[in-house]
């Protein structure tokens, strides 16, 4: 398949997606609904796992601001949802490789994956707290993933931790 903002490629059982909108894979309305067709096609493709990585230095920096406007935050809220629906109709193991950062809505993929393999480079967080943003995907993964005291304080925080720290939690 052809995307503006992903490479796909499949073989030897293994299903990658890889977000491609440099510099740091900020996703828009038009990707979310790139990755919401790509996870389709992983989910009917023959391979038994889904890698989702990145090119450049950002694994995915969030949601882009230009997309919180009040003329398209309604859409965007819309196709955020039906990106982690899409994510969950996948049945084969979805495994987030990140090296680089991985922020906002971009650390809300990272959390919905079964599995996290990142590098030492690798930074996570929801710091849009700081600027009065939610994250939904967070709050309701976060406290099942870890403690509640450990997910409050990341999310209220707006602390961004390195993978060691996140591997410790």
């Amino acid at each position: 398949m052809s995307y503006e903002f992903l490479k796909t490629s499949s073989g030897g059982g293994i299903i990658k997606i890889t977000l491609n909108r440099p510099p740091v894979n900020v996703l828009t309305i038009v990707m979310m609904e790139e990755l919401i067709n790509a996870l389709k096609w992983a989910q009917e493709e023959p391979g038994s796992l889904v890698v989702i990585g990145a090119e450049g230095k950002a694994f995915c920096a969030g949601v882009d601001i230009a997309d919180h406007t009040p003329e398209k935050v309604e859409l965007m809220i819309d196709v955020f949802d039906r990106l982690f629906m899409a994510m969950a109709a996948v049945e084969k193991p979805l495994i987030a490789v990140v090296d680089g950062v991985a922020l906002g809505g971009g650390y809300e993929v990272v959390l919905f994956c079964d599995i996290v393999v990142a590098s030492e480079k690798a930074r996570l967080g929801q710091p849009e707290i700081a600027v009065g943003v939610f994250p939904p995907i967070a709050c309701y993964l976060l406290p099942r993933l870890l403690s509640w005291p450990l997910a409050m304080d990341l999310l209220l925080s707006g602390d961004v931790i390195d993978a060691a720290k996140g591997e410790r939690m």
